[in-house]
C-alpha cells in the first residue's frame, strides 16, 4: 500500500490510543484496537514503527493481529526479515476498514455539530413572514450564523402551532400576544404598533390616525389562518360595550391576497407596523390613537425540547430584541 494511499490513517493514529482498551466490534470478538493497529501497521509496513506511532510496544500490536487474524481466518500480512507486506485480502479488508472509519469520523463529527446547536434541522411555526419584519430578519440571521441547520417553517395559527408543539411536530412557534400556557415555555420576543390597513381612496386615509370608534362601521377582512384568529378576538374585544361588533369577514387566503382585497374596496382589516412596509402602493397604514399598547409577540416552546439549535435562536432573539 502507498505510504499516503491510507486516507485519514495518519489522523486518526494521532487521536487513537490503541494501547487501551476500546468496545469491542462485531459481538465482541474484535475490540476496535485491533483494527486500529491493523491500519497503522498497513499504513508504515513496519510493526516497529506501528507501534512506536500508537504508543504502545511492538509485541502488543504483533500479538493483536495475530489474534485479529485467528478470528477472521485469514492472513492479512506476509512477515518475513525485510518487514511485512499486506496480503490480497488483507488488502481488502484494510481498504474497507479505512472505509468503515471514515464513515464512523463523519457520525462522531455529525452527532458532536448537533449536540451543538450546528447541525440539524429547527421546525419553526410562523403567523406569516413579511420580507424585512423582525422575524424574517431573525431566521435570517440565523441561518446565516448556522448554515448547518436546516430551517422548517410552517405558517399556521396559534391553536394550530400550540398542538404542533405540544406534540414534538414544531420545536418553536412565534405567535401574536402574551400566553400563559401550562405545559409549554413562553416569552415576548419583540412588539409592534397596530395599523389599521384601508384602501387609499377611503374617507380617513388623508388622517393622521384613526380610533377603534371610527372603525366601527366598516367591514373587517379577517383570515382564517395565521393571525386572523387572534384579529378577530381583537376586534371583538375592543368593541365590547362600547358599540356594536363591526361586521367581520372570515377569509381563506394568505397575507398578499388579503392586502389585494382591502386595496379594491371590499374592507379594511388590522397588521402591524413593520407589515405596512412591504404594502402595496394603493393602501394607506393609520396608527390606532387609543389603541393602549404595541402589540407582543411571543415565543413558545416545549420544556422537554432538547434541540440544541433551539436554544441558540432563543438567544439570538433575544440579542436582537
Amino acid at each position: 500500500m502507498p505510504p499516503d494511499g491510507n486516507r485519514g490513517v495518519r489522523r486518526r493514529l494521532r487521536k487513537a490510543d490503541a494501547s487501551d482498551e476500546a468496545p469491542s466490534l462485531l459481538r465482541g470478538r474484535i475490540p476496535m484496537a485491533s483494527l486500529i493497529q491493523t491500519l497503522a501497521v498497513a499504513e508504515y509496513l513496519s510493526f516497529h514503527r506501528a507501534a512506536k506511532a500508537l504508543g504502545t510496544s511492538q509485541s502488543s500490536v504483533s500479538a493483536r493481529i495475530r489474534a485479529l487474524e485467528e478470528d477472521l481466518g485469514v492472513v492479512l500480512f506476509d512477515r518475513n526479515t525485510r518487514g511485512v507486506r499486506l496480503t490480497d485480502a488483507g488488502r481488502r479488508f484494510v481498504d474497507q476498514v479505512d472505509d468503515a472509519m471514515d464513515i464512523l469520523d463523519r457520525a462522531i463529527k455529525t452527532a458532536g455539530m448537533q449536540a451543538r446547536g450546528e447541525d440539524g434541522e429547527l421546525r419553526i411555526g410562523v403567523h406569516a413572514l413579511t420580507p424585512g419584519c423582525f422575524l424574517d430578519r431573525l431566521l435570517e440571521r440565523f441561518h446565516a450564523d448556522h448554515p448547518g441547520v436546516h430551517l422548517h417553517i410552517t405558517e399556521g395559527t396559534a391553536r394550530d402551532a400550540q398542538l404542533m408543539v405540544r406534540e414534538g411536530r414544531l420545536d418553536l412557534a412565534f405567535m401574536a400576544c402574551t400566553h400563559e400556557i401550562p405545559d409549554l415555555h413562553s416569552r415576548v420576543v419583540w412588539r409592534d404598533r397596530l395599523m389599521a390597513a384601508l384602501p387609499v381612496k377611503h374617507p380617513f386615509s388623508e388622517l393622521p390616525d384613526v380610533e377603534w370608534r371610527q372603525l366601527a362601521e366598516e367591514t373587517f377582512l379577517v383570515r382564517h389562518g395565521g393571525t386572523g384568529p387572534q384579529v378577530h378576538d381583537l376586534i371583538v374585544a375592543r368593541s365590547a360595550g362600547k358599540w356594536p361588533t363591526p361586521a367581520i369577514r372570515r377569509l381563506d387566503v394568505g397575507p398578499g391576497a388579503l392586502l389585494s382585497m382591502i386595496a379594491a374596496g371590499h374592507g379594511v382589516s388590522l397588521f402591524v407596523q413593520e407589515g405596512a412596509a412591504a404594502s402595496p402602493p394603493n393602501l394607506v397604514f393609520l396608527p390606532i390613537r387609543d389603541e393602549p399598547e404595541a402589540i407582543p409577540f411571543s415565543a413558545v416552546w416545549s420544556p422537554s425540547d432538547r434541540n440544541p439549535a433551539l436554544a441558540k435562536l432563543l438567544v439570538l432573539a433575544s440579542e436582537m430584541r
